[in-house]
């Protein structure tokens, strides 16, 4: 079933999340902080073995999800696997609580996992659970210097913490538009959703979604076409921009006239998620790959792949007669991001709209470490049919 217009996607809730030695409270706190008996709690060791979410309403910061995770301490094959399955959650979390067992103290590898996480520029809380104290820890520039003590068994004290961290996440609120500053006031938006054998039936992308709600809050009429029928709406509406899926990019730009404005959803999420200078610049090394190269193709989600997917079908044959290079490709998928980038020439991200901004920063930053350089569908589509330019355009000066 899809998302509602009216549901705040996981992409755009902040994250927080839980994470500790096996047995320190992760999941009793987990449950309180919820409210609901979601996680399962045990006086043995390890019961958390998969991460458990669960998204919920936090004042005054809004809309959140918060992960419980296994412990940092697990051990054997098994464990190890959970251990790395926490630490890859860790990448977009917006803030951390680091829960401890208040009758053992803070041990050598929860204070590394505290350094871990500063270094990453996380808030990170130390919390002491299993205890009645309340009252001994100190707030200082979004971090807490002492550790933050909560017991389940006092409600209060678990409001406290909620109050502590709600404030913190709110003055990091930004609602930033997708794209309804890119129009007047009481403008008018084309946006070109091409209904293939990869649409999903029954609903728009969430891209899609998300463009068309920032558009109509802001008080701008939306005009839903095909591709097959574009032409024929721009002769009964001159819009202020149109916006395009980017599998259709180069059939749209050579319909849409030069004097009005055109984009993709890629690049709009590029913007909004803080990439896509970072981004545009990647689409350029397209032009130095040669024969023998491996590009990576990466996306944030999960999906049943058709016969006609832009990522592993479509992307790979555009490249190929683009380039006259017999290049290889190899594909990722939801928190499946390789660690190990040195193999690759080239990184096409998906416009990222199921992953946070922490998330897709961190995937940046390791091509950026590795001296890959990345950039995502619809820019390298743009590029590759010689409409970059133009495509970003209407985003200059804004």
């Amino acid at each position: 079933m899809g998302m509602g217009m009216n549901e705040t996607p996981s992409s755009n809730r902040f994250h927080i999340g839980f994470f500790g030695l096996r047995n320190a409270g992760k999941s009793s706190l987990f449950n309180a902080f919820a409210c609901q008996e979601l996680a399962v709690v045990s006086d043995t060791p390890g019961t958390t073995t998969d991460p458990v979410t669960k998204a919920m309403e936090l004042a005054p910061a809004g809309p959140v999800v918060i992960i419980d995770t296994p412990g940092l301490d697990d051990v054997g094959e098994l464990g190890l696997k959970r251990v790395n399955q926490a630490k890859k959650i860790l990448r977009r979390c917006d803030v951390v609580l680091l829960v401890c067992d208040s009758s053992k103290g803070i041990s050598e590898q929860e204070t590394n996992f505290y350094a871990e996480v500063k270094s990453a520029g996380i808030p990170c809380f130390v919390v002491f659970s299993k205890t009645d104290l309340t009252k001994d820890f100190v707030e200082q520039d979004g971090t807490i210097e002492k550790p933050f003590a909560v017991t389940v068994k006092n409600p209060d004290s678990v409001d406290k913490l909620r109050s502590v961290i709600g404030n913190l996440l709110s003055k990091n609120n930004n609602d930033r538009p997708l794209a309804s500053d890119l129009l007047p006031e009481g403008g008018k938006a084309i946006l070109v959703v091409p209904i293939d054998k990869a649409a999903p039936k029954g609903r728009l992308i969430l891209p899609q979604q998300q463009v068309c709600r920032d558009l109509l809050d802001s008080g701008c009429s939306v005009v839903f076409v095909r591709d097959t029928e574009l032409e024929d709406a721009l002769k009964w509406c001159v819009p202020d921009i149109v916006i395009t899926d980017s599998q259709v990019f180069a059939s749209v730009a050579k319909i849409v006239p030069e004097n009005i404005p055109m984009t993709s959803f890629s690049i709009l999420l590029a913007r909004y998620k803080g990439v896509l200078d970072s981004l545009s610049k990647g689409a350029f090394e397209i032009d130095n790959l040669q024969d023998g190269d491996k590009i990576l193709i990466s996306e944030g989600c999960t999906h049943h792949r058709q016969c006609e997917d832009i990522g592993t079908v479509k992307l790979p044959a555009l490249i190929k007669k683009y380039t006259q290079k017999n290049i290889t490709f190899e594909t990722s998928s939801g928190n499946d991001f390789p660690e190990n980038l040195e193999e690759y020439k080239l990184i096409l991200h998906c416009g990222g709209c199921m992953i946070t901004d922490r998330e897709m920063k961190y995937r940046l930053t390791c091509a950026k470490s590795a001296n890959i350089p990345m950039t995502n569908y619809g820019i390298a589509i743009a590029y590759m049919n010689g409409i970059l330019k133009r495509s970003l355009k209407p985003l200059e000066n804004i």
